[in-house]
């Protein structure tokens, strides 16, 4: 499946919902936000449906994204479903990591193949200032309980802040280093400017190379996390979807004025 500029598009993120556990400085606002009804959110059925149409299209790789994934209901049944499905050949998911101890062997079980870890901080003060709230210990506790599980290889994915902490970003490296975790720096983004930049030791960001499309949990599949043009299933098909935001995917991303980092995976 390719787009207008000869990328192949074999990836999908999906939302599988807006709502989180943890309230991050960068990511909600701190007055609280709009969270989607209920019948609004896509069932398991309809997001195995979209993999299902996505993979014959040419999607062979999956994330699963939030707010927080390991806060939806029936997320381990999601996976089995999608493990399934012909021609998905990964599937990996984004986590703040609070629950994982919990979900990381029925996850590898089902078929998560790995999964990425939001850890901005490793010093428990901080921790909670920045998550406004959140226990560091959970976060260690899940980290040990996917490298058990085989989740691996379990990656961090620290975001850096436009204040900056340079003893934290030597501590975040120090303690990867030690528990054998790959590192990943993510700039602090803002939709609403356009301002974003390749992440450190991954292929996010790389506009040339970006082979993604996005499920919203709502049903809105997007050609770019910094565009403000979706797509509704419901509203088009899903195969037709599919084609319309591949049409429509940019040669580089521009902004998004719609959506923000909660409800959109980003």
């Amino acid at each position: 499946m390719f787009d207008r500029y000869n990328r192949n598009i074999t990836y999908l993120r999906i939302s599988v919902t807006d709502r989180c556990n943890l309230r991050c400085i960068y990511c909600m606002p701190e007055g609280g936000i709009d969270l989607l009804k209920r019948d609004e959110l896509l069932s398991l059925e309809e997001i195995t449906d979209v993999v299902k149409v996505g993979a014959e299209l040419g999607i062979k790789k999956v994330r699963l994204t939030g707010g927080e994934p390991l806060v939806r209901k029936g997320i381990v049944e999601l996976v089995e479903r999608m493990n399934r499905i012909e021609g998905i050949e990964e599937i990996t998911m984004t986590t703040n990591g609070v629950l994982l101890s919990r979900f990381a062997g029925e996850l590898k079980k089902a078929g998560l193949r790995r999964v990425n870890i939001s850890l901005d901080s490793v010093s428990p003060g901080q921790y909670k200032e920045i998550t406004r709230g959140g226990e560091l210990e959970d976060v260690f506790a899940g980290i040990q309980a996917a490298k058990k599980a085989g989740l691996t290889p379990v990656k961090l994915n620290m975001v850096k802040l436009s204040s900056g902490d340079n003893q934290q970003t030597e501590q975040i490296k120090k303690f990867a280093a030690e528990e054998g975790l790959q590192l990943r720096f993510i700039t602090q983004m803002d939709l609403r400017t356009g301002e974003f930049s390749q992440v450190e030791g991954g292929d996010g960001g790389n506009c040339v190379i970006c082979n993604r499309l996005r499920l919203t949990a709502n049903g809105m599949i997007k050609p770019c996390l910094f565009s403000n043009k979706e797509f509704s299933i419901k509203e088009h098909g899903i195969k037709e979807a599919f084609l319309l935001a591949l049409n429509a995917k940019p040669k580089k991303g521009v902004l998004n004025s719609k959506s923000s980092f909660y409800n959109i995976g980003g």
